[in-house]
Order: structure tokens, then C-alpha cells, then sequence
């Protein structure tokens, strides 16, 4: 990694914390120029691929679970960051089965299992 004014690879990192969704940010300066910058470090993961009931594989998107969520907890007195965070939590759980590919039916009910746990409106839903 080269300082992103000057080019040089002389630098010290200053500070570093753990970030949200297992991101390591680092802050630094320059020893050449004296600036300062900020990198982000994640492990990179293998891309799941979700199978769909009529066979298409496509990749799967964490967005939709999302989108999801909102649209079953519509007018319910459910946060973002809940959504959020129900859906990385999907994600997680996902990457731990160790599989590359997972069908929609098993995405569905995971989805539904953490649903039920903070909105039985939105499961019945």
C-alpha cells in the first residue's frame, strides 16, 4: 500500500478499531508527505449462490433480504437498523453453512425464523 498524495510506502498506522461487518479500519500518516488517511481491511469471503425453485443460479444479494423486511414490516413500529441488522445476521449465518450454494427455500426460512423473533405481525405478514 502506497500513501494515496504521494505515493510513498513509508507510513504509521496511528489508531486502529474494529469496524461494523468484520472490517478493521485504520487510520494513518504519511512519514514522507506528514498527511493523513484511512484504509478499511475485511476478509474477502466466497460469493454464495442462491438456487432458485426453477433451477437459475444467481448471486445472492443481501439487498433483497432487506428490501424484504421493510416491505413485511410496513407500518410497523420496526427500525432500520433492526432490518439491517437481521439481515446481516441472515448473511452470517449463511456463510457458517459452508456451502456455495444455498437454495431460496433454505434463505426464506431463515429470514421467517429471525421475523418471527422481533415482529410476530410482520411473520404472519
Amino acid at each position: 500500500m502506497n500513501c494515496p498524495y504521494c505515493n510513498s510506502s513509508e507510513f504509521k498506522t496511528l489508531e486502529t478499531r474494529d469496524s461494523t461487518g468484520n472490517t478493521t479500519r485504520r487510520r494513518k500518516e504519511c512519514a514522507l508527505c506528514g498527511k493523513r488517511f484511512t484504509t478499511y481491511e475485511y476478509v474477502e469471503t466466497v460469493e454464495l449462490m442462491v438456487e432458485k425453485k426453477d433451477g437459475r443460479i444467481e448471486r445472492f444479494d443481501v439487498n433483497k433480504i432487506i428490501r424484504g423486511l421493510q416491505k413485511a414490516c410496513e407500518k410497523r413500529p420496526v427500525s432500520m437498523d433492526r432490518i439491517n441488522e437481521s439481515a446481516s445476521r441472515v448473511r452470517q449465518e449463511l456463510m457458517l453453512k459452508d456451502k456455495e450454494e444455498i437454495s431460496s427455500q433454505e434463505i426464506g426460512d431463515l429470514v421467517m425464523k429471525y421475523l418471527k423473533k422481533f415482529d410476530r405481525i410482520a411473520y404472519i405478514r
